[in-house]
């Protein structure tokens, strides 16, 4: 597919060459099949595979499709388009791009985030069943329907101390339950 978009481009470029389309001196026009060529041979020397090589090359033909106007000297077009592959190269480098691993395992962290909360809830629902009916009901009113202390101890007739300190039992219950689990 690369190659396909790299021939594209190419021929995108010859389009483009305003002197060959004016029909100017053919010494003037360039060879883009040729700068293509010259440009993939520099990235070689800067990618890790083939497909960046392809990208630097391609990168470096629009910059110098872009600044032809600025090669002074003819006989230097490679060393030109070296300069050009060398400093495109340099910028995919610089390029911040997450790693493939990276976005592997945030999106496998999800589903065991998951997975691990719906493991914890069942957990939890287990040491629920596991208490008398006087502390699952003081664990009803303070978390299933948000009371405070002080509407418990009103509701069901006991002093606050005595709701304070059977809520604080249950709760090292319920974590000693979950955590031998």
């Amino acid at each position: 597919m690369l190659k396909s978009a790299s021939l594209i481009r190419i021929v995108e470029v010859r389009r483009l060459d305003h002197r060959v389309v004016r029909g100017a001196d053919p010494s003037e026009a360039w060879d883009w099949g040729e700068v293509h060529r010259i440009c993939l041979n520099f990235a070689f020397r800067y990618a890790k595979s083939q497909p960046e090589a392809e990208d630097i090359a391609q990168d470096a033909m629009v910059r110098a499709w872009r600044k032809r106007d600025t090669l002074r000297d003819a006989a230097a077009r490679r060393s030109w388009l070296g300069t050009i592959v060398r400093n495109e190269a340099l910028r995919e480098l610089t390029r911040k791009r997450p790693a493939p691993t990276d976005l592997i395992e945030v999106t496998y962290g999800r589903d065991d985030d998951r997975v691990l909360a719906t493991v914890e809830r069942a957990d939890l629902h287990a040491a629920l069943d596991r208490l008398n009916k006087r502390d699952r009901q003081l664990v009803r009113l303070r978390y299933d329907e948000d009371l405070t202390q002080e509407a418990i101890a009103h509701r069901l007739g006991i002093p606050l101390g005595t709701v304070k300190v059977r809520l604080h039992r249950v709760r090292a219950k319920l974590r000693r339950a979950i955590g031998s689990v």
